[in-house]
């Protein structure tokens, strides 16, 4: 077995983690190798060296940031990636540092499962080509005011938003910018696209979800400064007005080892610090008369 191994420099912690995981998985026999900024720090060996060769496995130590840098710095990697939270808020990366052990046994066991979840392609105005994973944001960028985005889905108009900028997200991406903006949660597994507006002048704007077999073009029409396309927070480029950012699903998929002990709306329910209890049926009656 070979397993990749990613960790966020910028973080002590990160690369303590990332001592132990390494310790771990060589006393098991595995073959571990890290990206090549890495390789010294670890004592491993450099990931260039499999060439075309995939590992089995990717796990990255950090937050979401952390694996969102590694798909776009690596996109040739294509292995299911297991995330260890030593962030703050992790979606992605939703392994708790306390269950670090006993959920690298269960990954070695075989006790997980490999989920598929949608990514978006986006075709810039200059005809570049970009990807995310999260989700596309057209935003106003040094223009002052309110910007207006006219949508088209599959050819046929939508609507024109005056707003900050509108975010595309996938259901990954739901949980990130998209929930800040007032957008809804998606379970990760669905297949769909997320349309909010960012702050838009009319309230009867809502957050729309697509299928995602369908083709979305954003025009910008507001005769001021250039606005900005980001995909996933990083990289970014610009979109002047009258011209057209066009999204649609992508061919490749972001691949997510989810390990039998972890549950999604436990993930949720922490994360978003809900204080709801479960409570059964017979509580409710308590203080009938």
């Amino acid at each position: 077995m070979i397993i990749a191994l990613f960790a966020n420099t910028k973080k002590r912690i990160a690369l303590d983690i990332a001592v132990r995981v390494r310790d771990f998985l060589c006393q098991r026999h595995v073959k571990v190798v890290t990206r090549d900024d890495l390789a010294t720090l670890l004592h491993l060996p450099l990931l260039s060296t499999l060439g075309s060769e995939q590992p089995d496995f990717i796990i990255s130590i950090g937050g979401d940031g952390t694996i969102l840098r590694l798909v776009h710095h690596h996109p040739e990697l294509v292995s299911p990636i297991l995330g260890i939270n030593a962030g703050h808020l992790g979606f992605l990366a939703d392994v708790p540092l306390a269950e670090l052990i006993i959920s690298l046994e269960e990954l070695l066991d075989g006790a997980y499962e490999i989920q598929e979840r949608i990514v978006m392609d986006g075709l810039c105005p200059d005809g570049q080509s970009c990807f995310a994973v999260n989700e596309f944001v057209i935003h106003r960028a040094k223009n002052p005011g309110l910007i207006d985005l006219a949508l088209h889905v599959d050819g046929d108009y939508l609507n024109t938003f005056s707003a900050d900028g509108i975010i595309i997200s996938t259901p990954c991406g739901s949980t990130a910018y998209s929930l800040a903006a007032g957008g809804p949660i998606l379970s990760p597994e669905l297949n769909a696209f997320v349309i909010t507006p960012i702050c838009p002048h009319t309230i009867s704007n809502r957050p729309l979800v697509l299928m995602p077999k369908q083709q979305i073009d954003i025009q910008y029409l507001s005769n001021y400064d250039p606005v900005e396309i980001t995909y996933d927070g990083f990289s970014h480029h610009t979109m002047r007005t009258n011209e057209v950012f066009r999204i649609l699903r992508s061919r490749r998929s972001f691949r997510v080892v989810k390990l039998k002990r972890t549950d999604y709306f436990s993930t949720l329910r922490t994360k978003l610090n809900w204080s709801g209890q479960v409570r059964h049926a017979s509580a409710l009656f308590d203080n009938e008369d």
